[in-house]
Parts: structure tokens; C-alpha cells; sequence
């Protein structure tokens, strides 16, 4: 049986920069636009032209796409022609292919928050949408409120989805504004409304999170019938967010009975960058990734209990339900003062390295690490630390550099507008070979502001590795989390540094001490390390 197209319309750049905290550059803009084309999406919802400069801009500036591009308005307003409707015009002058109107279709709403009859409502409606059609623009209708709307006035809910079809529209989108619907009701409803005359082929759905069930109620809704599903990249949106696309779409591609049923204009290929597609997307924004994202977080893939590990060497399958490179992601077989020895085999040939099951050596890493956790060493959530110890235990771990010293001056004074200021400058001195080199380096960034010790400490210690420097040019720090291990006066400070490269691998280090300083050096000297070990780099 030939398969079904199912259509995926993305909203990050409107419905995700509603997020609390997030507001796109136009740069950020059409670097997402592109990222999304790229990995395959069939519409791309930019924004509302007219609402703001920056959407404004960024419709100026949009980049060319294979995925539909569409801007986001609104239906008339009451009174006046779609014609003479100023703000509907801005939408329609963004010339895109595309234009997506929303409209009240909850009696409610209709009548309080717009305050006119239903009636003109669907007068509204329908002039909206056969406006659109008449200007050659493929259009979309956005059923605002619609599963609320349905359960006080089924009726007329349906009548204003009915009017939009009729007028022409492609798409009709029902949307759980509140996203405060289950499942199977978004089933049930969705099945009533092609039922009525809507065809599934022309029906799309529109979930919101409130009830962490957005992906559930989009599945339902295709169950049911129809054809286009919106989202967002990593779930934004406001509130609780909106249906998360890295989530649905390998779920449409790899589960049953979608993949089989459905195909989308993702393939498999393009599958594989979802994950580093999520990551770009937090690196954009300066968000931390969720390492317990479906598919796609750090942890998605991890198995830290030791009866795991052991099933996932004999068998993956075991304990994962689908394959972590498939969606661009990796295994990760954690180490703590858990593990054993099948945690630590497969760790272990994770890294590339053959240990024979009766090297006495295998025992010594595990004692390794567990006295390290008993003074706080903490390295279920940092791997590249666990893979120097068991290097270094097996004779493994190269010798690239040595630090003689370091200093670290955080200094509190007046600026030249009288204000007070922190400016933190550290000194590293390295010996490579037989050379001893020392770097210097405030914390200043470039708008001026104090990132303080550690990152100037991190950033002398790249300024000049020698021969290892261009290795690690690519390298920066994109999470610092610090916790104290025990109180009074044996505290001691854990630090836990997440790092990325330029090709999107991310590792994390682990450091403690006392000194929160000494604790993040030590961790930051981890990660460079295994950056140079993992690159191939040789000692000097």
C-alpha cells in the first residue's frame, strides 16, 4: 500500500518565541528557517508581519526554502472590508506563499472577547480566507479555542470550520489554545469535525502542553484522521510549551504504526540530525539542553543501572527502543559508585579501548572510582572524567602538557561612569616539551561585562597550548553547575563542566576541591584533555 503524506508545519519562530525568556534576532531567525528546511519540515510559520520590527525585518530578510513559507495574521476585523483591513494587509505585504489566519471559533470568545454576533464572526471568516485565495495565496485557518469551543457549542465550532474549507482554505488547524484537552477526546473531536465535512486531508491539529500531553493529543488527532501536525523545535511555547517536533517526528518515522502508515518530509537520512538539530537550537537560545528529552537529551540513551548494561551488551534492544544514532544521539553507559563490572566493560569498549575480562586492571578503575565519589567525585553525569581516570589506570592517558601555576585576581572597582564593577584577570603558565609559556587573560566579553575567574581562567588556558591550540580553537563552555558535597567546615565544591566543539560533540568534566576555583580548573583541564585525546592529538 502506498503510503500517506502527513504534512509538518513548524511554528518555532512565532509560537516558540512566546516562550518566556526567548526573543529571536533576525539572524537567529533565518539561521533556525535554514536549519528547519534543511532537515525537512513542509511549512515554516515565521511570524506576524506588522507586530513587531524584528518579524517585520525578518519576513524582509527570509531566506529561500524548499518548506512552505507562511506568515501568521489574523481574520478581519468587524466593520471593514478584508481588502481595507489594515492589519491583515501587512500580513498579506509579506508576500510569502503562504499566509495562516487565526479566528475565534468558541462562541464564548466570540461574543465577549470580540464583541460581535456570531454571525459576523463567520462573516469574518469566510471574506478572510476567500481574500486570501482570491490574491493566489495558499491559506491556512488557525480554529482558535477549537476543542473548548466545541464542547460548549459543537455546532457552531463546526460551523466555523466549515465556513473556512469552504472558503477555500487548505488547511483548517484545530487548536487546543488552553491545552487543557486529553487524547481521546482530540480523537473523538477530530473525527466529529471530518465527519461533518472537513476532509482529514485538509485538517490539521494544534497542541499546547498544559497537561504534558501535546504529543499525545497531536498522535491522536492523525489516528483520527488528519493530515498536518504543528509544533515546535524542543517543545517552546508559551506556558507549558507546544507540541515538541523532536519528539513527534522520529516518533512518526520510527514507531508503529506511523512509519509503516505515514511518510513526511523528513526521511531517514535527514533523521539522523534531530539531535543536533534540539542542541543548536539551545545553543541559539543559551538554554541548557534537557538531558532527559525524549530521543534526543543526553541521557536518553544512558544506562547507568548495572543489570542494563549487561543486557545492552549482549543486545541494545534490550533496554532501548530504538537505535540512539537513528536520531543522531549516542549510548552512554554511566559510571558511579553503582557500577560493575558490565558497566564498566562496556564503558569501556565505548571508548575504543579492549580490556580482557580478567585484567586485574578493570578492578582498580572501579576502586578508583568509587573512593573519588566518597570525596564527592561525581561521574554518572561526567563520562570524559571517568574515561581519563580508567586511561590513566591503563597506562592510556597521554602526557600533552603540565601546569606549573596558576593565579587567579578578581578585583571589585569603579568604572569610568562611576559605577562598580568586577573585572577578574588570570595567569596560567604551562610547560609543553621543555617549554614553559605563560598566558594571561581578563574575563571581559565582548559587550564589556565580567564573566568572571573561571572563564578567564579558560580562556588563558587556550590562549596558547602550542601545538595543541588549533585542536581547540573550537572549544567552549555552554554549562557550569556547582554543588557543595557536604556541610560546615569539611565542605567541599563540586563542579560539573559541560563542553561542545564545532562539529556539536558535547562532553562533561568533573573537578572538586574545596576552592571552587581549584575545582573548576580541574575540570576544565579534564575537558581539554579529552578533547586533544578524542582528536587524534599527539604529545609533543
Amino acid at each position: 500500500m502506498a503510503k500517506e503524506r502527513l504534512f509538518l508545519y513548524d511554528t518555532t519562530l512565532r509560537d516558540g518565541q512566546q516562550t518566556q525568556g526567548v526573543q529571536f534576532s533576525v539572524p537567529e531567525k533565518i539561521a533556525i528557517a535554514q536549519a528547519l528546511d534543511e532537515i525537512g519540515v513542509d511549512y515554516i510559520e515565521g511570524g506576524w508581519p506588522g507586530a513587531n520590527p524584528t518579524d517585520s525585518d525578518f519576513f524582509d530578510a527570509r531566506p529561500k526554502t524548499r518548506a512552505t513559507f507562511t506568515a501568521f495574521g489574523m481574520t478581519k476585523r468587524a466593520g471593514r472590508s478584508a481588502a481595507n483591513d489594515d492589519v491583515l494587509a501587512a500580513v498579506m505585504n509579506a508576500a510569502t506563499p503562504a499566509v495562516c489566519l487565526v479566528g475565534k471559533t468558541h462562541d464564548y470568545h466570540v461574543t465577549a472577547a470580540l464583541g460581535i454576533s456570531l454571525e459576523e464572526n463567520l462573516e469574518n471568516i469566510r471574506a478572510s480566507v476567500a481574500h486570501l485565495v482570491a490574491e493566489g495565496r495558499e491559506a491556512l485557518f488557525d480554529a482558535e479555542h477549537f476543542f473548548d469551543g466545541y464542547k460548549a457549542n459543537p455546532a457552531y465550532a463546526l460551523a466555523c470550520c466549515l465556513t473556512a474549507y469552504q472558503a477555500g482554505a487548505r488547511w483548517v488547524i484545530l487548536c487546543d489554545t488552553n491545552g487543557g484537552t486529553l487524547p481521546a477526546e482530540v480523537g473523538t473531536i477530530t473525527a466529529a469535525v471530518i465527519a461533518a465535512g472537513v476532509p482529514g486531508d485538509h485538517l490539521g491539529i494544534h497542541c499546547h502542553d498544559d497537561t504534558g500531553t501535546a504529543v499525545a493529543n497531536s498522535l491522536a488527532a492523525i489516528d483520527a484522521g488528519a493530515r498536518q501536525v504543528q509544533g515546535t523545535l524542543n517543545g517552546l511555547g508559551e506556558r507549558c510549551g507546544n507540541a515538541n517536533l523532536t519528539t513527534l517526528i522520529p516518533t512518526l518515522l520510527l514507531k508503529e504504526p506511523y512509519k509503516s502508515r505515514y511518510e513526511t518530509g523528513v526521511s531517514e537520512a535527514k533523521l539522523t540530525g534531530v539531535t543536533r538539530l534540539s542542541r543548536r537550537l539551545d545553543d541559539i537560545l543559551n538554554r541548557v539542553p534537557l538531558r532527559s528529552a525524549a530521543y534526543v537529551g543526553a541521557s536518553a540513551f544512558a544506562h547507568k543501572a548495572g543489570l542494563h548494561a549487561s543486557a545492552i551488551l549482549k543486545d541494545p534492544s534490550t533496554y532501548e527502543h530504538v537505535a540512539p544514532e537513528t536520531v543522531g544521539n549516542t549510548r552512554l553507559i554511566p559510571m558511579s559508585n553503582q557500577a560493575g563490572q558490565s558497566n564498566l566493560r562496556a564503558r569501556l569498549a565505548a571508548m575504543g579501548i579492549a580490556v580482557d575480562p580478567k585484567d586485574p586492571r578493570l578492578a582498580q578503575i572501579l576502586d578508583e572510582i568509587k573512593a573519588r565519589e566518597d570525596r564527592g567525585y561525581a561521574y554518572d553525569g561526567a563520562q570524559a572524567s571517568f574515561e581519563l581516570v580508567a586511561r590513566r589506570v591503563l597506562g592510556l592517558c597521554p602526557q600533552f602538557f603540565e601546569i606549573k601555576r596558576y593565579r587567579v585576581i578578581v578585583e571589585r572597582r569603579k568604572n569610568r561612569y562611576d559605577q562598580m564593577v568586577s573585572v577578574s584577570e588570570a595567569v596560567v603558565v604551562v610547560k609543553i616539551g621543555g617549554d614553559k609559556m605563560l598566558s594571561v587573560s581578563e574575563s571581559m566579553d565582548a559587550e564589556g561585562h565580567d564573566r568572571g575567574p573561571v572563564n578567564a581562567l579558560s580562556k588563558a588556558l587556550v590562549k596558547d597550548l602550542g601545538p595543541y591550540t588549533g585542536c581547540i580553537e573550537d572549544m567552549k563552555l555552554v554549562d557550569f553547575r556547582v554543588r557543595i558535597t557536604q556541610g560546615g567546615t569539611e565542605a567541599v565544591t563540586r563542579v560539573i563542566i559541560d563542553s561542545e566543539d564545532g562539529h556539536g560533540q558535547r562532553w562533561s568534566t568533573v573537578g572538586v576541591s574545596p576552592n571552587i576555583v581549584d575545582a573548576s580548573f580541574e575540570a576544565l583541564l579534564d575537558a581539554i584533555i579529552w578533547k586533544l585525546i578524542r582528536d587524534g592529538a599527539q604529545p609533543a
